[in-house]
């Protein structure tokens, strides 16, 4: 087939490959597809105008998430190594985006997991009848219903109080949750064992993980079309709202579920295309998997609102069923008869006589309720699970669903972190399951944090800050990287040498341009929301059996801004460090033989490079001059790099020169 045509896994140097194609594109499918498809594009899609929103997603992951994607890729596949790696290849300045990188992919690790053991729970209560969620407790010393659970729903009960034993705000710490934190570890125990040959045992666990997601996707949706409600909510969903795109904030939100939906920034997109063989299309992959990531998030969409529509109606018609008899000309038909649109038309007309605690049964109103997150997968859709036939079956379905959903992004966020340390750390290269092992280790003992009582509102801190602003400063410096420091003509022209053919010319101005404004438009939109709008968290409260909004304490803001300095600073301190080890060399000539071999080691260049800059050269030619430097980034004699020995150090002055900084 001319689709594995330029695949081999057969490379000239030691490092790891993927045994096929499929294996790659598995992988790379599963790491960008995960749970944010599932529950947070359709709250978008839900809050933002339907159809029109989707319209907006697809421009800005056209002309901005695919060049994004197929530029880290092109990077990683070509230069074959991981996030510090790239980076430092075209500057040892910039090797702190790589840094930068692996924090992120730690941050997200840390909470990720937790999502997972929450997953894993939920699965193991499933195994039973009725399920655990479908009625609420009784109190043995009352001999009555559950407060907590009268006043809210069984759905909700078991999930803040069953589940999460939660505190009324994160300031209550609370003891240790001790199930969830056997699950946690239970989590953390599965991706060291999947991942402790790195690839070859990943991606063997991907053939399962990154396909089940989409068989359950299909048979919901096949058994969702079957419910009451499967109409109005799809009708909901595509019924475009065009005003909305005069919204700056609709934009920015798009503009971000692009960004995250892709997995741009984290490092993990360059790892996985780095054990990639030189030649393959990845043009051709950037296309494929930014395509099937779009199509997941719609149908994930449908099937989200064909369940939402269905909870939505039946609803409406326990609504209908409970304050129907009300009206007295209502009362001479059996209640189930009763249409919503009749019940609301009698509403409109007699209200005023059965007085205010009567409500119009809106369906729309209940549809309007959009959930978001945990509370879209462990509060609506277990109360939707629990009204099916052999409900206990679509639960478990529904949690392995997610479970797979989730391991197959955490094996690339994995990646992410390890890849780029064992490349650039032989140390830790020679010593894979050590690293894999002690890394898993340390991701539980730091999210023991998320599994005392409060822990849900730290998972929340983590999911709305930590990423967020860190990555958007890498992919800004990815971005100027490639467009203004290497060149995007010299990229392309070692694209066209790794492809056989030169990809379109608008990606030039696509990576100068349009994606670094678009990259800075959402740092600032998202700068200025964090300024203007103090961070606030959801809290649940025990008393009122309810959700309440409330603000990060002065604490929690300072523990905030400083995640996102740990993850931004490797930027500026890995600048700051390769100037001052220049202007060392420069200054000491006792140290230039030790230390300028140190920083040649440093750049990573062609076995048969032979073109080197003039010597009297003061600058490195520029796209303006017309003149274009043989590609640095790849091989011309062979597939794969090596660290070349120490030259002279005017030589490695040319080099740097010869890369723009």
């Amino acid at each position: 087939m001319e689709f594995f045509q330029d695949f081999s896994p057969e490379t000239n140097d030691d490092r790891p490959a993927w045994d096929s194609k499929i294996q790659y594109v598995l992988a790379q499918v599963g790491f960008s597809v995960g749970l944010g498809n599932v529950w947070r594009f359709p709250y978008l899609c839900h809050q933002n105008g339907g159809g029109a929103f989707m319209l907006l997603y697809v421009f800005l992951l056209l002309i901005v998430g695919v060049p994004l994607f197929f530029m880290e890729l092109a990077a990683g596949q070509s230069i074959r190594q991981g996030s510090i790696g790239v980076w430092k290849h075209i500057s040892p300045k910039l090797a702190g985006i790589g840094y930068s990188s692996c924090m992120v992919c730690f941050y997200v690790a840390l909470y990720y997991n937790v999502i997972i053991a929450w997953s894993l729970f939920y699965m193991g209560n499933s195994f039973q009848y009725p399920l655990p969620w479908q009625q609420c407790p009784i109190d043995v010393t009352t001999n009555d219903t559950v407060k907590e659970c009268a006043s809210s729903s069984p759905t909700s009960f078991f999930w803040f109080r069953k589940a999460l034993n939660i505190t009324n705000s994160i300031e209550e710490s609370g003891e240790f949750n001790a199930i969830m934190t056997g699950c946690l570890l239970a989590a953390w125990s599965i991706v060291s064992l999947a991942m402790i040959k790195g690839i070859k045992s990943s991606a063997k666990v991907m053939y399962f993980s990154s396909v089940f997601p989409y068989v359950v996707l299909f048979i919901f949706l096949i058994r969702g079309l079957m419910l009451d409600g499967a109409i109005e909510g799809i009708t909901y969903m595509f019924y475009p709202k065009l005003e909305i795109w005069g919204n700056v904030q609709v934009w920015r939100q798009a503009a971000t579920q692009v960004f995250f939906a892709l997995g741009l920034g984290y490092g993990s997109i360059i790892a996985y295309s780095s054990y990639n063989p030189v030649h393959n299309n990845c043009h051709r992959d950037a296309l494929m998997v930014s395509g099937i990531n779009f199509m997941t998030s719609v149908l994930a969409s449908l099937v989200v609102f064909i369940v939402l529509g269905f909870r939505a109606k039946n609803i409406a018609l326990r609504c209908v069923a409970k304050y129907g008899c009300m009206f007295p000309f209502l009362q001479r038909y059996p209640v189930y008869s009763v249409s919503i649109p009749e019940y609301r038309e009698w509403y409109s007309h007699y209200s005023s006589m059965v007085g205010p605690k009567i409500t119009d049964c809106n369906l729309e109103e209940e549809m309007n309720k959009g959930v978001e997150g945990t509370g879209l997968a462990f509060i609506a859709f277990t109360e939707v699970m629990a009204l099916f036939p052999a409900s206990p079956f679509w639960s478990t379905l529904f949690f392995l669903m997610l479970l797979n959903l989730g391991l197959s992004t955490m094996f690339g966020t994995m990646q992410g972190i390890l890849t780029p340390l064992m490349d650039n750390f032989s140390l830790l290269g020679r010593h894979r399951t050590l690293l894999t092992v002690s890394s898993c280790a340390l991701g539980f003992i730091i999210g023991l944090l998320f599994t005392q009582r409060s822990g849900n509102y730290f998972v929340t801190m983590f999911d709305d800050y930590s990423a967020t602003l860190p990555l958007v400063i890498v992919v800004i410096f990815e971005t100027v990287s490639v467009a203004w420091v290497y060149g995007t003509d010299r990229f392309l022209d070692d694209i066209e040498v790794m492809l056989k053919w030169r990809p379109p010319v608008v990606y030039k101005y696509l990576w100068k341009y349009v994606c670094l404004l678009a990259m800075v438009g959402l740092l600032v939109a998202s700068f200025l929301r964090m300024v203007f709008k103090r961070p606030t968290y959801t809290t649940w409260n025990q008393s009122t059996a309810s959700e309440m909004t409330l603000e990060y304490p002065g604490w929690a803001l300072a523990m905030i801004v400083m995640l996102i300095l740990l993850a931004s600073l490797p930027v500026p301190i890995g600048y700051i460090h390769s100037m001052l080890k220049n202007r060392q060399v420069r200054h000491s000539p006792s140290l230039e033989a030790g230390v300028g071999q140190e920083l040649h080691r440093e750049l990573y260049t062609k076995c048969s490079s032979t073109d080197q800059l003039d010597s009297n050269s003061h600058r490195a030619p520029t796209e303006e001059d017309g003149v274009h430097p043989r590609p640095a980034f790849l091989l011309m004699a062979g597939e794969h790099y090596r660290l070349l020995p120490q030259q002279e150090e005017e030589e490695e002055e040319e080099e740097e020169q010869d890369t723009g900084l």
